[in-house]
């Protein structure tokens, strides 16, 4: 297992009330969300949001450290009067733009005449604070593209432009490839269901997209690509019928976007993190050599499984990256913790410092 202490450096703290400190995370956090998103805010704190099981919206942690973090409680609320939402709140993400704090988010869509089982389409709410409380900006989703979507990501270039990455999900999209082939050979599925990353270009208010969504990432077709084994060992286990391609986010190093994605059941201990890259915020975007590069780490005699759906936050004077993401441990069972740890990149190439753990 990997054991380190690592240290976040009196840089990390510049500006902060109190003077120059040294913080030394424990992971996991004793914070118990998936899907999580740190925003470090122009108010000079961090604050974490994400999914917690049956809550019908979100809540909030606040920390001047990325080591402790303090609950605030609820900053939106769904399934209320006047609401698009129903249930089933996941994946959340704020951002501040021109003073205000935009809140994306996926949900389960009232509207729903064919009974659907997975109806979720992406919203977004907006406060004067990243405390909230935050207010839905219409009356529906974002956009319908026709099929359910969950995982929003929004990343803003350098030209102003700014766009929109989610995934379609596995329900009703079963899709032919070799490891499906395997697979019904194998007598383990008849059929295998995938989800796909898209991206489209925003409206600048948020009120809905430009054009039409574009297929950036998938899984691989074919058993010999290099992506094949990590990506599908949620089917090659026999665990679940299903491959996805989730969880993206996107950021920007020189001219390079780098978007990172998770991989294999959410709920399974095979769950991990690869990343692709482009010259383009819409592709095409190549998967990198070195992917899976946030994984279990059992093999290797450590405790924690099902590492994913990342986000990335900075340190205050922007010269360390952090991999905020979930997984379990031994200890949490099938709880998701969240962990924080070092990434970097470096001659075009990404790396994550975990998963840790500190006794």
């Amino acid at each position: 297992m990997k054991r380190i202490r690592f240290l976040l450096f009196a840089a990390l703290l510049s500006g902060c009330a109190g003077g120059s400190r040294t913080f030394e995370p424990s992971n996991p956090l004793d914070v118990a969300l998936g899907d999580p998103y740190v925003l470090l805010a122009s108010d000079g704190h961090y604050y974490m949001y994400g999914t917690r099981d049956k809550e019908e919206g979100f809540s909030c942690y606040v920390s001047d450290d990325l080591a402790d973090w303090k609950a605030l409680g609820p900053v939106y609320r769904g399934n209320r009067p006047g609401s698009w939402t129903e249930s089933d709140f996941w994946a959340p993400e704020v951002y501040e733009r021109d003073g205000r704090y935009y809140l994306f988010f996926s949900a389960n869509w009232r509207e729903n005449p064919n009974n659907e089982a997975e109806n979720f389409r992406i919203g977004v709410a907006v406060s004067d604070s990243p405390r909230g409380p935050f207010v839905e900006l219409g009356d529906g989703p974002l956009f319908d593209p026709g099929y359910p979507t969950i995982d929003a990501n929004v990343f803003f270039d350098d030209d102003g432009r700014c766009y929109l990455y989610y995934s379609r999900c596995c329900y009703k999209h079963p899709v032919e490839s070799e490891i499906s082939e395997w697979a019904r050979r194998k007598g383990l599925f008849d059929t295998i269901e995938e989800s796909w990353i898209y991206g489209v270009e925003l409206e600048p208010d948020f009120s809905g997209i430009k054009g039409e969504p574009v297929l950036l990432l998938r899984p691989p077709v074919r058993m010999d690509d290099a992506q094949a084994e990590w990506e599908s060992r949620s089917v090659t286990s026999g665990e679940v019928n299903r491959r996805w391609t989730e969880g993206s986010f996107l950021l920007k190093d020189k001219d390079t976007y780098y978007m990172m994605y998770s991989a294999n059941f959410f709920g399974g201990a095979n769950y991990a993190v690869g990343y692709a890259t482009s010259d383009s915020p819409l592709g095409p975007f190549r998967k990198a050599d070195n992917n899976p590069v946030l994984q279990r780490n059992t093999a290797s005699g450590g405790t924690v499984t099902g590492t994913g759906h990342n986000s990335v936050t900075r340190s205050r004077d922007g010269r360390q990256l952090y991999c905020v993401y979930h997984g379990r441990t031994e200890a949490t069972g099938n709880e998701r913790v969240v962990f924080i740890d070092r990434m970097s990149i470096r001659d075009g190439r990404l790396t994550v410092d975990g998963p840790t753990t500190r006794e």
